[in-house]
């Protein structure tokens, strides 16, 4: 089904997408496509590409573990969203390298298409892998402010094992961001649901997403205590990559909000690796993940976009799920939770990916923030 411009094919078949592709053309001459693919099919997006060159339509997209449409994950097919008018949008690699100059060219590149007060949306969607998303938005919000809304998700395989994931008509590549400049639009809403404690430890030495120290000693050593008095769990080397999603860290931030990090990785020097920068001397809680309260986090998603767009249903809803949360949830809680989602936004159809993180803001109009665990959504209409 064809819904404000979002569908959905359960198979990627060269000639259904020709007739759709030219059937949206007919309509919308100046048109563009972005494209999400599951990581089972990434071997089709050169196809996709020429089939687009071919016919001189634009295109860009990202390669996700899996995509999102209706109330269900699917690991197969691809999901193609238009633009009646293809907006503004680049493709910059070697953001690991240097967050300030990569900020400063997209900062540059998007600031020509704010010569008017048309509300917009600066839509990233970045490689998981790069260990400076925290940073580019700093950055980015130093040459931006409150210029434009922020939000995206991190593309790439959930095995967190580098991979091409972003292209555009005649690249893919890693380590990098696509920038899509979208406008009229309001913005995202973004939400986790987690609940603090009120017990909390600084970070006393990180190197980007690596945690090293926690109160001055080996991280992995505070993390297993933690969880140990808090859960009742022991997390060993052994069942780390088991149990570490269920306890992700939450750093506390003045205006009251807490960012999530899970914990992905350990090095053997006790140190560990969070999906995310970790500030250095950031205040960390441990997140009673347990009890995430999922109602919760879809009434807040589903007021959010009521508020944006002044009414109470939409056509077509982007959204974007955490890969750690649905670990943690579990397929089913997950899946119950996007068919709860879909009932309440009330849309003719909800598509998108499954995220390795997500960016939204603190509040609307407010500071860039880089999350893991959360739901992201936004509406898809004329003016996406």
């Amino acid at each position: 089904m064809d819904c404000g411009g979002m569908i959905y094919l359960s198979s990627i078949d060269r000639g259904t997408i020709e007739g759709l592709l030219l059937n949206w053309r007919s309509q919308f001459p100046d048109m563009g496509v972005l494209a999400m693919i599951p990581e089972a099919e990434k071997s089709q997006v050169a196809k996709l590409q020429a089939q687009c060159r071919h016919h001189q339509i634009p295109i860009c997209g990202a390669i996700f573990p899996q995509l999102i449409y209706g109330s269900e994950f699917r690991a197969r097919g691809i999901c193609l969203y238009r633009f009646d008018t293809m907006p503004y949008v680049a493709l910059h690699t070697g953001v690991p390298d240097d967050a300030h100059e990569s900020a400063q060219a997209i900062a540059t590149g998007v600031s020509a298409e704010l010569a008017d007060d048309t509300p917009a949306t600066l839509f990233l969607l970045l490689d998981g892998q790069l260990p400076n998303i925290s940073t580019l938005l700093d950055e980015l919000y130093l040459r931006l402010a409150n210029r434009v809304h922020y939000a995206g998700a991190n593309a790439g395989s959930e095995t967190f094992q580098p991979m091409p994931c972003l292209f555009d008509s005649h690249s893919l590549v890693g380590n990098g961001v696509l920038v899509i400049l979208l406008k009229p639009h309001q913005g995202a809403v973004l939400e986790h649901g987690y609940q603090t404690h009120a017990h909390s430890l600084p970070a006393t030495s990180t190197d980007g997403n690596r945690i090293i120290h926690i109160d001055w000693r080996p991280a992995f050593e505070v993390y297993q205590e933690l969880v140990r008095g808090q859960f009742g769990v022991e997390i060993t080397r052994e069942n780390f990559y088991r149990y570490a999603v269920h306890f992700p860290f939450g750093i506390l931030r003045a205006n009251h909000c807490t960012l999530v990090r899970i914990p992905v990785m350990l090095d053997d020097d006790n140190a560990l690796f969070c999906i995310g920068e970790v500030p250095a001397h950031a205040m960390l809680t441990l997140l009673a993940a347990p009890r995430v309260d999922s109602l919760s986090t879809v009434e807040t998603l589903q007021h959010g976009l009521a508020q944006l767009r002044g009414r109470p249903t939409a056509n077509a809803v982007l959204l974007f799920y955490c890969a750690g949360r649905r670990q943690h949830l579990g397929q089913t809680a997950a899946a119950e939770e996007l068919h709860t989602f879909s009932r309440l936004t009330q849309a003719c159809c909800v598509a998108g990916a499954l995220a390795l993180g997500e960016i939204g803001e603190s509040t609307l109009g407010g500071y860039p923030l880089f999350q893991n665990a959360t739901l992201v959504t936004a509406d898809w209409g004329t003016g996406a």
